[in-house]
């Protein structure tokens, strides 16, 4: 029977002598730092990679204060998060930008009023450099325990939360100009009965959504706007409903391509033929569900992967001292695109 060796861990003083510097030097260059001259920087990295030198975190973090660890905080139960699609592409965004940055995602979901709490203690604890939040809802405890932590925070969707927030920084898509051209788009179309399923009013996107359908359907009737909840569950009982109180419905603006999918079931049901009788137009362009309904859903898209890139690029250019000295990018609002199919 042999004995296994473990091989020592190279140090930064072995990888001093392999470069021919001190170890200052090659503490600078490993944590980032300024100062050092290229042709050095070059051989530090060079003996890095020859000896396999890994850096300790935990010594590493003494010396820059960061962790290299970004919390992302969606606030909805675990359920809603990996059933909807939009949260896989905005979490797809945000985790390439980090992963380019050598930073690591850590995944915080609030299921009840003790998660509040938790999320607000692991943020003030000092876990990591900074958070990434979206899907909060208007009377969420969140912001409030977030500022309370101190921690750098790039928020998904247009803040709604008084005037506490009035500096926040936040990537949003143009909610309210998507929801006007869509609207016109079934104006166009020839259509006067138009109604609108919303999303969660206690949302700033589906509030935007909400405000663009009105800005065209200026005296809409009042029985045409049904509240839904972005979920094809919340799209087909708003659907029943709309057929129920206004059976001469022509066309539907739905808050988002979930809800659009739910009404389309229901007027498939129903033996309302889309585009023919019922012309139905989503929001999102995800494309496992516009591509996928029956018929295939016209939609307005809004780029969700690139809002996660985005949230995160910021986020880090915050935490980047240099970045703050030349002036931090204010919050960011992407343009969105009528994406026509057979639906409409």
């Amino acid at each position: 029977m042999t004995e296994s060796t473990t091989e020592p861990r190279p140090t930064l003083e072995a990888v001093a002598a392999r470069a021919g510097v001190s170890r200052a030097t090659v503490s600078r260059v490993v944590n980032g730092g300024d100062g050092v001259r290229e042709p050095l920087v070059e051989r530090v990295r060079r003996a890095v990679e020859e000896l396999g030198y890994v850096p300790n975190q935990a010594a590493r973090s003494l010396v820059t204060r960061r962790h290299d660890a970004v919390a992302v905080v969606i606030a909805e139960p675990e359920p809603r998060v990996f059933a909807d699609p939009f949260f896989a592409l905005q979490l797809r965004g945000i985790s390439k930008e980090l992963t380019a940055h050598d930073s690591q995602l850590v995944l915080l979901l609030t299921e009840g009023r003790d998660d509040y709490a938790r999320v607000g203690r692991y943020l003030a604890g000092g876990h990591v450099d900074g958070a990434l939040v979206f899907s909060l809802h208007l009377d969420d405890p969140l912001p409030g325990l977030i500022h309370g932590a101190g921690v750098p925070t790039v928020f998904g969707g247009r803040p709604g939360w008084g005037e506490g927030m009035r500096g926040a920084v936040y990537v949003d898509s143009d909610n309210r100009g998507g929801a006007r051209d869509a609207v016109r788009h079934l104006v166009e179309l020839g259509r006067t009965r138009i109604a609108h399923i919303t999303g969660p009013l206690d949302q700033t996107s589906a509030v935007d959504r909400l405000d663009g359908f009105r800005d065209v359907m200026v005296d809409a009737d009042p029985r045409l706007v049904v509240q839904g909840d972005f979920t094809p569950t919340g799209g087909e009982r708003a659907m029943r409903e709309l057929l129920e109180n206004c059976p001469d419905v022509d066309a539907v603006f739905a808050a988002n391509d979930l809800t659009a999918s739910g009404a389309l079931r229901v007027l498939r049901d129903q033996g309302r033929r889309v585009p023919d009788d019922v012309a139905v137009i989503g929001f999102d362009d995800m494309l496992p569900v516009a591509e996928q309904t029956d018929p295939p859903l016209t939609t307005v898209r809004q780029d969700i992967e690139e809002m996660g890139k985005l949230m995160a690029r910021l986020l880090l250019r915050g935490l980047d001292r240099r970045a703050v000295q030349a002036g931090l990018p204010s919050s960011v609002v992407l343009p969105t695109t009528l994406v026509r199919r057979a639906s409409a």
